[in-house]
């Protein structure tokens, strides 16, 4: 007997009713392919209330399915919170969801809120990745509102701070790198271009010429 998907840790089934769970399990992902989150819905449910079923183990799924059923994330982030106090062990990754989330719907300063509620203890501090989320977000909130021209410089300061710790957790971080050298050196084309031009000058003035050789 086949079956188009399997759990992580699925085994060939004896009975009629693992068969059938099998089968919900096929339903469930079918129906979240086609977008058929009412399904998807009740399949899940039927599947939580199964003894042989960790439903907490499924929390990726019931994510993806509140968020398609609702289209709204207030619920997909409550219950991601939840399945952070129940599955500490990948409560990085969740967090990561959660950040990924609010940034999909334009909050990102609620995102950066999430960031540093976290990122301050173990074991976030030590994540790289979720040092450069929080470093964009810093960086992108920096900037002046619509009609200004003054930086935030206390946002700029955090951006560069978890752009360097970024960089010592992942030191071949291009991205990191990249937005260093823009934060530490904002002018540097117009110091290129200060410098071509003095070279312009020299050229049509040739005393000036000889006094900078």
């Amino acid at each position: 007997m086949s079956f188009i998907f399997a759990p992580a840790d699925a085994k060939a089934p004896h009975t009629a009713r693992k068969v059938h769970v099998r089968r919900l399990y096929d339903i469930l992902n079918l129906s979240i392919q086609r977008r058929d989150f009412v399904r998807a819905t009740r399949a899940w449910t039927i599947l939580a209330h199964c003894k042989e079923v960790d439903w907490r183990a499924l929390w990726r799924t019931s994510v993806h399915i509140l968020a398609g059923e609702f289209g709204d994330t207030s619920r997909s982030i409550e219950f991601l919170h939840i399945m952070m106090l129940q599955h500490p062990e990948d409560r990085e990754t969740i967090l990561r969801e959660v950040v990924l989330r609010l940034i999909g719907v334009g909050q990102y300063r609620e995102a950066l809120d999430e960031l540093e509620l976290y990122l301050p203890s173990f074991p976030y501090q030590d994540n790289a990745l979720l040092h450069l989320y929080s470093a964009l977000l810093s960086l992108y909130l920096s900037q002046p509102p619509k009609g200004g021209s003054q930086s935030n410089p206390s946002l700029l300061r955090d951006a560069q701070s978890h752009f360097e710790r970024a960089k010592i957790l992942d030191p071949g971080n291009a991205i990191a790198d990249a937005f260093l050298d823009k934060i530490q050196h904002p002018n540097r084309a117009d110091v290129q271009s200060g410098d071509e031009s003095d070279d312009e000058v020299a050229n049509k003035d040739p005393k000036r010429k000889r006094l900078r050789t």
